[in-house]
């Protein structure tokens, strides 16, 4: 069937509509500044006739026949003088101008308040940008704070500072990161604690831009976000962070949102993460948030090391093999994971030799989502038993090329527990939670471009992708549905995000051993555990 051609309002009204606002909006500026002075005057005239009325019932009822004859008179000897009708109407348009003309002086400058912040600022950053040998130092004690920052500054409603733009001198070393950390940190102290700054050091014109960034919106809950197979949202950032942008829904509004992206797969640069946090930093929530996403196209593997029961809701789910909380359960899952990532890499080989596409059961993603590992290996070892980490090696080292992906999450207090394996071939990093800024540098690799808070909502840190700049991050909401303390609107988000199949309630014996009992789908346990030969 042909498709009709669109209506031409459809097409062109927009562009018409734009033009004649701008044409409406040109000739009423135009018309202001022609008819400004007959405005003025006019104010002027009301003004005077303001000033009159106001004289006349200033004046005593008993004085008022003698001012009227006084003004008659005026007004006879003016009529009897030649031109003297157009000199009084010339003299009363000159009043009426002087009178309606606006002399209240335009506020310009900070005023006194922010004027001393300023000047305090410009006190605090001369050790930083001042040497004893320099004939006209641009920084000095009681100089002029307006030549290093000029008018490049602007304040928020509380007098506090939003942006400030640093000139300062050429032979100061701002490619030293140590120096850049010390003048940072006094423009953070003075210009406000609490916030979070972001700093753009201008090099080559010897400049420095210090930005308040707005606090990323926690309202974004867990949803079908729309992407690609094999890309995955972590979270959402600045809007000028990334040029990519996703309709989300915040609330009960739909809006345009900035997502951080991570691309697995064969192509993949990055194709496992390690996540870190603090206690109810969010990592477990980017857990989940991530198990949900994969479930779409994927299979998933999940090992909990805590125990906490954080991802009981996805057990028995189409797409999840297991969901693991014990050690036993933890080593033979892993251990197959190794051996169906042996299996994929010889078949995929075995159809490329043969000159056969790949078979499907090895382009279908297996995620493997470990989450505090490091708990497993201290109960490994106090058992005796094989670290579960060291599983980890075959679908860390050969799972980008068996679609298989590797999701790692610890504390703080326990990244000293990760194997070498671990921290070699997780390129991908997400930091969340407080952390001051030696911790999330140690972490990613290099220094992030904003001050940390010490106080910041669960899923908030910083992201960065292989050799990456650093990003802003907050995660979406996605708390466990099962929890009593999640609300009805986040818990319905997550349920609708769920595949298809009846959850599987764990039952324990009454002499069940301390070890919880784990839980295995038939898939898990009919698949090849096995390589073939």
């Amino acid at each position: 069937m042909a498709r009709r051609p669109l209506p031409r309002i459809l097409k062109g009204g927009s562009a018409s509509i734009t033009r004649s606002r701008e044409i409406a909006r040109t000739a009423a500026d135009s018309a202001t500044d022609v008819l400004h002075p007959l405005i003025t005057v006019t104010r002027g005239l009301r003004m005077l006739a303001g000033a009159g009325r106001q004289k006349w019932a200033a004046t005593p009822k008993d004085r008022r026949g003698h001012v009227l004859f006084l003004v008659a008179a005026c007004v006879l000897a003016v009529a009897l003088i030649p031109y003297g009708p157009l000199l009084a109407l010339i003299s009363v348009m000159g009043a009426a101008a002087w009178r309606g003309h606006d002399r209240t002086p335009a506020r310009t400058g900070p005023d006194e308040a922010r004027t001393a912040r300023l000047q305090a600022l410009y006190e605090a950053l001369v050790p930083h940008f001042s040497v004893a040998d320099d004939p006209g130092p641009l920084f000095s004690h009681g100089g002029d704070w307006e030549k290093a920052f000029g008018t490049s500054y602007a304040f928020d409603g509380d007098g506090r500072l939003t942006r400030l733009q640093v000139t300062y001198p050429a032979y100061f070393d701002d490619g030293d990161p140590v120096s850049r950390a010390r003048v940072e940190q006094v423009l953070h102290a003075k210009s406000g604690r609490g916030r979070e700054y972001h700093f753009a050091w201008d090099e080559e014109g010897n400049h420095l831009l210090m930005t308040v960034l707005a606090p990323l919106p926690t309202t974004i809950a867990a949803q079908r976000f729309v992407t690609a197979p094999g890309e995955t949202v972590l979270g959402f950032t600045d809007a000028d962070a990334v040029r990519r942008g996703v309709t989300v829904q915040d609330g009960d509004a739909t809006r345009d949102a900035s997502p951080v992206i991570w691309r697995t797969g064969a192509r993949s640069a990055e194709p496992h993460l390690l996540i870190a946090g603090h206690p109810g930093s969010g990592t477990t929530t980017l857990m989940r948030s991530l198990a949900l996403q994969a479930l779409q196209h994927g299979d998933v593997l999940v090992v909990e090391g805590a125990g906490t029961g954080e991802y009981g809701f996805l057990t028995g789910r189409d797409g999840v093999l297991a969901v693991e909380r014990g050690l036993a359960g933890a080593l033979a899952t892993l251990e197959w994971a190794a051996h169906e990532t042996e299996r994929r890499l010889i078949a995929a080989n075995r159809a490329r030799q043969a000159g056969h596409p790949e078979p499907e059961d090895t382009k279908r993603p297996l995620w493997i989502l470990l989450d505090r590992p490091s708990a497993l290996g201290h109960l490994a070892a106090a058992d005796g038993r094989q670290d579960p980490q060291e599983l980890l090696q075959v679908p860390l080292r050969h799972g980008r090329a068996a679609g298989v992906t590797v999701v790692v999450a610890d504390q703080f207090d326990s990244l000293d527990a990760l194997t070498e394996t671990v921290r070699t071939h997780t390129r991908a990093r997400v930091v969340l939670g407080p952390a001051d800024r030696g911790q999330v540098e140690s972490f990613l690799g290099v220094p992030p471009h904003t001050t940390p808070t010490p106080d910041v909502p669960p899923g908030r840190g910083y992201a960065r992708l292989g050799a990456g700049e650093v990003l802003r991050i907050q995660v979406p909401a996605t708390p466990d549905p099962y929890d009593e303390a999640t609300s009805e609107a986040h818990r319905q988000a997550v349920l609708d995000l769920l595949p298809g199949g009846a959850p599987v309630v764990e039952q324990t014996a009454p002499e069940a051993a301390a070890e919880p009992v784990s839980t295995h789908k038939d898939q898990l346990i009919g698949a090849p555990a096995v390589a073939e030969g």
